[in-house]
């Protein structure tokens, strides 16, 4: 597979007031920006910047891939995968009109032979790139997680060929919401072993919520959460189904374990927090001895809400974000901390001298998105109805549990008069099946769950391309509504189910939804959904 070398969404959007737009297009605002502290471990930062005979600017950047030895602050040095040399990878800043050309070194060694089917792990050298949560292209050289970017063969290191390079160019929409996303690797099979080895990076759309004065005014803090799996200073191969099994998770912020971030009272810090995870949840909180740090949450997925909305937790399933403004209370040492976490993930010291006046919070916000309307859904398939499932015991050898998508669009069962439970396809990832064929314009509505009946075991539902607007949890109607890419389903008696509506927009072609527990996705836990062309009288096409 190794390759070298209705009405629309805009219109909608561009109804709504987006103050300072037109005289910020084109224009990084780093220098506007509140600079963090600078004792806070931050990724390196490339910008889009004006390019000679393009229309718009360009983000050019070179993302070299080999193992790499990183030294990481409270834990010590690894050997490990990377983008660059460092864990995380460096931060990417665009703005709506903009567009990624992404460079990709392959310096990895050649793949190891692989006997296995496509649903076990293969090809942990080979990678490609996904933009997780972005309003892009899924086809072509954009966001397209079914290509591969091979390492060298055997043969081509023995004649001495040159590490091989690939190309991502990716549009980002002039109208797309401003705020934060992430990229990693995502090719089926390789997936998760890159991920716990550090392969991440922060996205950043600037826009109009950036722009909002008390904003504008508060330091612009990356807080990215890798979760690295790590045995003797290097990740375990993934060669059997209980290859983390004793292996504990070593939480980074920013590549560095319990960083401590400086906060002066009354004053007040953005942060962008990224769970760039592949196994763990985070129910995050700021607590310390004398009470707690209160979150004043202004996006989710990169989405902005229509005002903050103060949380004592902010819940984070395995690919989710949230931009939240933090304000210096009472002086004193505060930690931010993930539940069923042992060791706290960063620490908060509120100290120096108190700003003679708190800085203020904004009370009204741009928002990302406009709600979609249920009376839009229409037509006897407009309600898709999906469930992870899992089988233990189906398959010999190390990789014995079948890990499936059942309901609405399910892959074909081997042997359909059979036992169900054992078989060896059903609600299986098979790379040459459509599940969703999804036509753009149209508004569906999903209903997504879990039957697992342990808690702990979460299955978060991510859909690729486009945004879907949570509208229930386990039957309980959200007011508002909440606009997601990744939503957490945790196993119980009942296991956790979800509602939303999403409609396809813009953009065609041919991409995934899956599992986010990245073992899960690697093992078969992922569906195709083809965006096709709208029926007559449908609009969305970009």
């Amino acid at each position: 597979m190794g390759e070298h070398g209705g009405t629309s969404r805009r219109s909608v959007l561009k109804a709504i007031p987006v103050a300072g737009l037109a005289a910020a297009y084109g224009r990084t605002s780093a220098l506007r920006r509140a600079a963090p502290p600078t004792s806070f471990p931050q990724p390196a930062v490339a910008a889009s910047r004006p390019v000679p005979g393009v229309a718009s600017p360009v983000l050019e950047q070179t993302l070299d891939v080999r193992f790499a030895d990183v030294f990481v602050p409270g834990y010590g040095r690894i050997t490990t995968r990377t983008y660059n040399g460092t864990v995380p990878g460096p931060t990417l800043r665009v703005r709506g009109g903009h567009t990624l050309r992404l460079t990709h070194v392959n310096g990895l060694p050649p793949n190891p032979p692989h006997s296995g089917g496509h649903n076990t792990p293969h090809c942990p050298n080979s990678f490609n790139l996904h933009t997780h949560g972005m309003h892009v292209s899924p086809a072509g050289q954009a966001d397209n997680v079914l290509r591969e970017f091979a390492p060298r063969t055997p043969g081509e290191v023995s004649a001495g060929a040159a590490e091989p390079r690939y190309v991502s160019s990716v549009h980002v929409p002039v109208d797309h919401p401003a705020g934060t996303y992430w990229y990693h690797p995502h090719l089926h099979g390789a997936t998760a072993e890159q991920i716990v080895g550090g392969m991440a990076g922060v996205i950043v759309v600037e826009g109009d919520v950036d722009e909002v004065p008390e904003i504008r005014s508060a330091a612009d803090i990356v807080v990215c959460i890798n979760e690295l799996k790590l045995k003797d200073g290097r990740v375990p191969a993934f060669t059997s189904g209980a290859w983390m099994t004793g292996v504990p998770s070593t939480f980074t912020v920013n590549g560095v374990v319990n960083p401590t971030l400086r906060l002066r009272p009354g004053e007040v810090q953005r942060w962008r927090l990224v769970a760039a995870t592949a196994f763990t949840a985070l129910r995050l909180q700021i607590a310390g001895d004398d009470g707690e740090l209160a979150m004043h949450q202004i996006a989710q997925d990169g989405v902005t809400f229509a005002r903050p909305i103060t949380v004592a937790e902010v819940n984070l399933a395995m690919g989710n974000r949230a931009d939240i403004l933090v304000r210096g209370g009472r002086p004193g040492r505060y930690e931010l901390r993930a539940a069923q976490v042992p060791a706290p993930l960063m620490t908060i010291d509120v100290a120096g001298a108190p700003l003679h006046a708190p800085m203020a919070l904004p009370t009204s916000l741009p928002p990302g998105r406009p709600f979609l309307d249920e009376r839009d859904v229409t037509g006897p398939d407009a309600h898709r109805e999906v469930v992870f499932h899992t089988d233990p015991g189906v398959f010999t050898g190390p990789f014995p549990n079948a890990f499936r998508i059942l309901g609405t669009g399910a892959t074909p069962a081997a042997d359909p008069g059979g036992d169900l439970t054992r078989d060896a396809s059903y609600g299986l990832f098979d790379p040459g099946y459509t599940n969703h064929t999804l036509r753009l314009g149209a508004v569906e509505r999903w209903t997504v769950r879990t039957d697992e009946t342990t808690p702990g075991f979460n299955h978060p539902f991510h859909l690729h391309t486009n945004w879907f607007l949570l509208t229930h949890r386990n039957g309980e109607r959200l007011d508002p509504p909440v606009w997601h890419d990744t939503i957490g389903l945790a196993g119980g008696t009942p296991g956790d189910s979800v509602t939303f509506l999403v409609r396809y927009e813009d953009f065609t072609g041919r991409t995934i939804a899956h599992c986010h527990q990245l073992h899960h996705e690697d093992l078969g836990m992922m569906q195709i959904v083809d965006y096709v062309e709208p029926r007559e009288g449908l609009s969305g096409v970009r």
